[in-house]
């Protein structure tokens, strides 16, 4: 069975546990480094969610991990500090690569 794992800042991504994710805590790039290292070489994983100010803190780590563990998705969730888009831009700039058309508009 796969594992659904939230990764960020503990005040953020604790709730995740009562839905049944697994939680690691980080707060600073150089953990999400290391929990993301870890967690790429397991093939078990389903989904990771990792807090957006974390993502922009290690972006590295994250492209990282989507590629050496390409069956497992890993999302980019807001914080109570709401949302940069930087997921959507991401998602955007990869169906732009993929299908050679910016299919989701501007801004």
């Amino acid at each position: 069975m796969s594992r659904a794992i939230a990764v960020g800042e503990k005040t953020f991504i604790l709730g995740f546990k009562g839905v049944g994710f697994e939680i690691e805590p980080a707060d600073n790039a150089e953990a999400v480094g290391t929990i993301l290292g870890s967690l790429s070489r397991e093939r078990n994983i389903g989904l990771v969610l990792l807090t957006e100010t974390m993502a922009a803190e290690n972006p590295e780590a994250v492209a990282n991990f989507r590629e050496t563990n390409p069956g497992a998705i890993l999302t980019v969730i807001p914080t109570h500090k709401g949302s940069t888009r930087a997921s959507f831009q991401e998602m955007r700039k990869t169906v732009e690569r993929s299908i050679g058309v910016d299919m989701l508009g501007k801004d």
